[in-house]
């Protein structure tokens, strides 16, 4: 054996080590975070503070670590080949001796051994890498960045500036992968999908419709806001000024109650107005991301906020609990009565059967119990789908017919006499079949999805009672922002 081909085996060794490490480093830094960084330099553990510039730039150091292993397994293979050329010729089955030998002492050595060695003693491995990696990054300087700009531009569509090496949809996948082993519950997989779409999520998704929110006049008395701070369940109560358009600052109950004991018997509780203890309101648009808000109303120190529309107008309410429920599930305590969202009439599944559903139902989760596609581009609940299709304001019995199901509004909520709940179900074979005949005469809407009276009076319009709704509506409108608070609902309201 020549001094050549021993170099020649000795560098192919060094090559696939220096690769394993590179491999080993990459696992350890994959589960090391800032805020892990962190803890060990407080606990001065050795190479902490390498450790923590590490984690504040880590895109550029995987990168380099990437770099790092491909050269060394790339020399490795070259070295390989080398050797087996000079033993037995350059020749087809060479080739492939040198390719199955890489294969194994890549997978082994570099794939397998190294990755597993990083998981288990991530915070030392991470460390000791990170004595090499800081300055070799000084010296390579912007390569990785320039290899990686060089492979997006030879990559069709839009690249990742950071590089393809730590994705989003890798960490969901290893997510995955850690319930499918049992490592972590099926809840708790959930929940970690769940904090990577609140960064998707709008604040108007979440919040409290302008509808459903609870307000008391800025004129109101101490004694009156009390008193709807009590029997509503609520602690914090938007206070509006003009209309509900212009909400001036909340009303806590524990400042009320402060104020109340401070008055005592005193003729103030009957007259101070509400807008000497109210504290100013926080606007957002609702065209901000929910995880924006998260941290924005953790580091004020706020728990609602008032939701604004493009117009300027109140949208609705959002407080630091519909932003949590959107991570785990939801969030219930003794005031909370209201009826569930989906109520079965049979047993779970059973269409047939139905169920009982809010109108505020989103179409999609109304489509996923029922295995239809019934997303509207105009509308996003099951109440306002039922307007929709019937083309005028729904009133208890009415019934409507789209895509196999019949909806038909049932029970009233609130002082405005909104729809409250949808029994949704099934329809029967032959009756969808009628539908579908009755379609083709002219009766019903394209592709067979159809709109259908009800029987009898269940959808019939009293011209006199519809004049007399519309005079309610009227007056309605003309007291807005001036509703007494003896006319608000606890149980429509929410806030």
């Amino acid at each position: 054996m020549t001094a050549t081909i021993v170099w020649l085996l000795v560098g192919a060794a060094l090559s696939v080590l220096v690769a394993g490490l590179a491999a080993g480093v990459d696992s350890a830094l994959a589960r090391i975070s800032r805020v892990r960084a962190a803890e060990l330099l407080e606990r001065g553990e050795p190479g902490a503070a390498r450790l923590v510039k590490i984690t504040a730039d880590l895109p550029r150091y995987v990168n380099l670590v990437l770099l790092i292993r491909v050269v060394g397994e790339m020399a490795a293979a070259v070295m390989v080949t080398m050797v087996c050329a000079h033993r037995w010729g350059l020749t087809l089955d060479t080739g492939a001796m040198s390719v199955a030998v890489m294969a194994v002492v890549s997978y082994v050595a570099i794939g397998v051994s190294p990755r597993t060695l990083g998981r288990q003693h991530a915070p030392r491995i991470a460390a000791a890498g990170a004595a090499v990696l800081l300055p070799l990054g000084r010296i390579l300087g912007p390569l990785p960045q320039a290899l990686i700009v060089l492979g997006n531009m030879l990559t069709p569509g839009k690249g990742f500036r950071e590089g393809p090496f730590a994705t989003e949809a890798e960490l969901r996948a290893l997510v995955d992968i850690a319930e499918q082993n049992s490592e972590i519950e099926a809840a708790e997989r959930r929940m970690v999908h769940s904090v990577f779409e609140l960064g998707d999520t709008l604040v108007k998704e979440v919040m409290v419709p302008r509808t459903d929110m609870l307000f008391i006049e800025r004129g109101k008395t101490l004694r009156q806001a009390l008193s709807l701070a009590l029997r509503s369940g609520f602690s914090r109560i938007p206070v509006t000024g003009e209309n509900t358009d212009d909400v001036v600052g909340i009303a806590y109950l524990k400042d009320l109650a402060r104020r109340m004991q401070e008055l005592g018997e005193s003729v103030g509780q009957l007259s101070e107005p509400v807008e000497s203890v109210m504290r100013p309101a926080t606007y957002v648009p609702d065209s901000k991301h929910a995880d924006e808000l998260l941290r924005d109303m953790q580091a004020q120190r706020i728990h609602l906020a008032i939701v604004i529309d493009e117009y300027g107008g109140t949208a609705g309410l959002v407080t630091i609990e519909d932003i949590l429920e959107e991570i785990v599930g939801e969030i219930t305590d003794e005031y909370d009565q209201g009826r569930p969202e989906v109520e079965w009439l049979g047993d779970p599944g059973d269409a047939v059967a139905g169920a009982r559903v809010s109108a505020r139902l989103g179409l999609g989760e109304l489509g996923e119990l029922f295995h239809r596609d019934l997303e509207d581009e105009d509308v996003e609940s099951v109440g306002g789908l039922l307007g929709k299709r019937l083309g005028k304001v729904p009133i208890p019995g009415a019934e409507v017919r789209i895509d196999g199901l019949t909806l038909t509004a049932e029970s009233t909520e609130g002082r405005r006499r909104r729809i409250g709940t949808v029994l949704v179900r099934q329809t029967a074979d032959e009756e969808v079949h009628a539908h579908a005949n009755s379609g083709a005469n002219g009766s019903g809407s394209g592709g067979g999805i159809g709109l259908e009276a009800g029987r009898g009076r269940e959808c019939e319009q009293d011209p006199e009672r519809d004049r007399d709704r519309e005079a309610d509506r009227d007056r309605d409108r003309d007291r807005e922002g001036s509703r007494p608070v003896d006319d608000f609902d606890p149980v429509d309201a929410d806030g």
